[in-house]
């Protein structure tokens, strides 16, 4: 597999360049974020070189993130991506889940003793993600999770009134607040679709719909197409609330609207093709977030207010990786954004993408230098993974057959 470099300009989209650039990162990526399995139990925290910081938590989204991308790996072929799968669904019913009240906590001490045990939308949202893509690669536990998170999600999480998610609950399933969120109902909108397309039941993409036709058809465009990110009890928008600033930044976010760009026209392609009011919001969502967010300099910045007025100036690698999904799903609808394409991912190449260790650097300071200041180490490789892997797939929809199909049959074997 030859690694070739990203041109300044003229075709690259669905040349063997390309196909052998996108590869060749996606394993680059595989073989640092293997280096995170822990024998006493989940997965290990990485710093920038790939070895485990020491005491970190071992949070919910972090092991079903690592489920969902290796058993991505083990449909594309890569030798040794099983073992990661099994030892992620051994860690989420073993030591995520809550036997007594149902659920899954949200985080366990390296060496498995329970340490957080509130019960998140988010971190659930994740888990039916995981045991979706667990059932597409052929688990032998999928059907028993995917079970599971279902009554849960079903039972405790939604709500049938309005057709979304609440939010958070403490162990014992009490009210921890009023609080509602865009970000987690997003989440469970992707988890539904792989949900649709690892069991067929079309019950559940049109649960997805339902989030859309709120979020977006409703919300997004009474705010012109910015998404604002909190609410109340009763879904009224809530633009004073600022929370945790990873996951609960004030404003509105550029990167959520090109991630639910790319999850629209997913359930599109799935629906048939046959409403093209998802595509238009998704040309919607795009436009919007590229004009607030793109900063010259490269990069997006976090958030803006509900102006468009940059609020935190951040440059994190997950928006970044959200536009290339969001202009690639594009590309593949007729949408010709090859410029954009080429211009997120040199980018990315450029600031984000640590060629000599592997991974990319999840934070960058003013002058382009990687920065711990919200992330140490390198926490994750759901959304630059996902980055490399899904511009190579044919489809829309149907990741698993495509990845299947892909199989280029000369990736090395992982070793954990």
């Amino acid at each position: 597999m030859t690694e070739h470099t990203i041109p300044a300009s003229g075709p690259w989209w669905g040349t063997g360049a390309h196909r052998d650039w996108l590869l060749a990162d996606a394993m680059r990526q595989f073989r640092f974020f293997a280096r995170s399995l822990d024998p006493a139990g989940g997965f290990h925290a990485l710093d920038l070189n790939g070895d485990p910081i020491p005491g970190v938590a071992r949070e919910l989204h972090a092991t079903t993130r690592m489920v969902h991308a290796f058993a991505m790996a083990h449909l594309l072929g890569v030798k040794g991506a099983d073992r990661i799968v099994d030892h992620g669904m051994a860690a989420l019913w073993h030591l995520h889940r809550d036997s007594r009240h149902g659920g899954y906590l949200w985080s366990f001490a390296p060496g498995g003793a329970a340490l957080e045990g509130n019960k998140l939308a988010y971190g659930h949202a994740f888990v039916l993600l995981a045991a979706a893509s667990a059932k597409q690669a052929g688990h032998p536990d999928a059907d028993r999770l995917l079970a599971d998170i279902l009554d849960v999600i079903e039972s405790r999480f939604w709500d049938h009134d309005h057709a979304r998610m609440t939010e958070e609950y403490g162990r014992d399933w009490r009210v921890i607040s009023g609080y509602r969120g865009m970000n987690a109902n997003m989440h469970m909108s992707e988890a539904l679709l792989a949900a649709t397309e690892a069991t067929g039941d079309l019950a559940l993409l049109r649960r997805a719909r339902g989030i859309f036709d709120f979020f977006i058809g409703r919300i997004g465009a009474e705010h012109d197409w910015r998404l604002p990110e909190h609410f109340t009890d009763d879904w009224q928008v809530d633009p004073a609330y600022e929370g945790n600033p990873m996951f609960r930044p004030g404003g509105t976010t550029p990167g959520h609207s090109f991630e639910f760009a790319r999850l629209l026209l997913q359930a599109w392609d799935l629906d048939g093709r046959r409403d093209a009011t998802l595509p238009a919001w998704a040309g919607r969502l795009y436009e919007r977030a590229l004009g607030d967010g793109w900063l010259d300099q490269g990069g997006i910045l976090y958030t803006v207010d509900p102006g468009g007025k940059p609020l935190r100036r951040d440059r994190y690698w997950w928006p970044v990786t959200e536009a290339i999904g969001a202009a690639a799903a594009l590309l593949k609808a007729g949408d010709d954004r090859g410029e954009d394409y080429l211009m997120f991912w040199r980018a990315a190449e450029r600031l984000f993408i640590d060629r000599q260790r592997g991974g990319w650097f999840p934070e960058i300071d003013r002058d382009g230098a990687p920065s711990d200041r919200q992330f140490p180490g390198k926490p994750d490789i759901y959304h630059s993974v996902q980055a490399a892997l899904l511009p190579l797939l044919p489809g829309l929809s149907g990741m698993a057959r495509d990845l299947s199909a892909l199989r280029p049959g000369n990736l090395p074997e992982l070793n954990p």
